[in-house]
């Protein structure tokens, strides 16, 4: 069976970012439905003259798969365009269950998400030798739950690269369980509000500060808090071993 869905992930914000797949897939797509609460509008100016364009931050998930479902019977390729890449967060599992139940092929395909566009306008590197080898990707328990073995006081423990969606408009929360936890408040912190976007915002400071600083700005909402010690000053003598002379291995 032909796959007519596409669930595309449509990049942070910068339609610049938007993978050479997903554009192709855009551009021949019958019905184009985008989270126009978090997608640029600008990602349409790719759609073909008479493509069907839905914005779904006012849809249901029920009138959403009705659009798919409906185009689908009429032979018509679907592009859903999600922000980000749609496995952060994407909430693509129910979109894809319905789909299951009525025989519905799809395909996914990926995106740039908007933790790596921050981490570009940071011009940080997640994984710093010596400093920090993990990224834990969570979120602040809030209105959705969170499961009581990822409560963010505990992955605190491990002092990793933090990096929170969802977040922002519970800096406080989030500020008092990674120091409880086991950050030292002067750890380097920082926000990205709307990263790649033209209005982008980047805060950079300690996570003792961050509350102070997030509420001065009044950033509420679509922002990245990264927490950790790969913030640092590069610095010297903490060099990958990816081009160390000395190193012999068959990955360069």
């Amino acid at each position: 069976m032909a796959v007519q869905v596409y669930f595309i992930g449509a990049g942070p914000g910068d339609t610049e970012l938007l993978t050479i797949k997903a554009k192709n897939i855009i551009e021949r797509a019958d019905v184009i439905i985008y989270a126009d609460s978090l997608v640029s509008p600008e990602v349409c100016k790719f759609a073909r003259d008479g493509a069907e364009i839905h914005k779904s931050a006012s849809l249901s998930l029920e009138e959403t798969t009705d659009i798919i479902v409906s185009a689908v019977k009429q032979g018509k390729t679907v592009a859903r365009l999600q922000s980000g890449d749609p496995a952060i967060y994407g909430a693509i599992r129910e979109q894809m269950a319905l789909l299951d139940e009525k025989g519905i092929e799809y395909q996914i395909i990926p995106g740039v998400s908007s933790l790596f566009a921050a981490a570009a306008s940071l011009k940080a590197e997640l994984t710093v030798p010596e400093r920090a080898q993990t990224v834990i990707i969570t979120r602040m328990d809030g209105r959705t739950p969170v499961p009581a073995t990822e409560n963010l006081r505990s992955l605190a423990a491990h002092r990793a690269t933090m990096a929170l969606f969802l977040s922002a408009s519970l800096v406080e929360e989030v500020v008092s369980e990674l120091i409880q936890g086991g950050y030292d408040p002067g750890t380097p912190a920082a926000v990205v509000y709307r990263a790649s976007w033209e209005d982008e915002l980047v805060i950079r400071t300690t996570l003792g500060d961050l509350s102070e600083r997030v509420r001065e700005s009044g950033i509420k909402k679509q922002a990245l808090i990264l927490v950790g010690k790969f913030l640092e000053h590069p610095g010297k003598g903490l060099r990958s071993k990816l081009y160390d002379k000395k190193f012999k291995h068959e990955y360069r």
